[in-house]
């Protein structure tokens, strides 16, 4: 089996149900719960090769101390490194952090923006990045591809993709619109939770009698 258009909607229910009650990843925590595309962007930069249980604590520590471009460029440098610590390459990201918040100050009239062009001209900011902040920040229906997202549309066999650029282009040519906006938020749970990357484990799985297994060697 695998997982085609005749059968997602099915999956993502599955998938949905499955993840009820475990909590949402942690850039989607800051969206719902401060409503700012600002700190959604912020929160993004920070999670980039950090796991959710790290991100969500510095996100919430580094918000107390500012959470709008004008407050954050009166923090040095060192101040946003111990904040955000011990997230990964916290001071690349802390001097990203400031370059960001100028940029918003001085090149977009202090709001982020919401085009994916102009998000990407800011350093730090990949597709993932401002595919997350269109979604999380201003609910625009966007195409975030992350690991998880990669790895579990491959490993369905809904996508057949070598790369997570690849795998955004696919998806949007072929996932139904009307899923685009939980897609990322869902795959990613499931990936953490269920279809890990090592082992996952497929005897607790509800998607399973849809799935391709792609490239899955050992299971539990």
């Amino acid at each position: 089996m695998t997982v085609t258009n005749k059968n997602i909607d099915q999956v993502i229910k599955i998938i949905r149900r499955q993840m009820k009650g475990l909590p949402d990843p942690s850039v989607t925590l800051v969206g719902k719960r401060w409503k700012s595309p600002y700190l959604v962007l912020i929160s993004c930069i920070l999670s980039l090769r950090t796991k959710d249980e790290t991100t969500l604590p510095a996100s919430e520590r580094l918000f107390q101390m500012a959470n709008t471009p004008a407050t954050m460029l009166k923090l040095r440098g060192s101040q946003i490194e111990k904040a955000i610590y011990p997230v990964g390459f916290y001071r690349t990201k802390a001097r990203n952090i400031l370059g960001i918040s100028r940029d918003i100050l001085e090149k977009f009239g202090g709001k982020v923006p919401d085009d994916m062009g102009a998000l990407l001209t800011m350093k730090g900011v990949g597709r993932k990045t401002a595919n997350l902040v269109l979604t999380e920040g201003f609910g625009i229906p966007a195409m975030c591809v992350d690991t998880h997202v990669h790895r579990i549309s491959n490993r369905f066999g809904y996508v057949s993709t070598k790369t997570p650029e690849e795998t955004e282009q696919a998806l949007r040519n072929k996932l139904p619109k009307k899923h685009w906006m939980d897609y990322n938020a869902l795959l990613v749970t499931w990936g953490q939770n269920v279809c890990r990357p090592i082992s996952p484990l497929c005897s607790q799985c509800g998607v399973r009698p849809y799935c391709r297994r792609k490239d899955v060697r050992t299971s539990r």
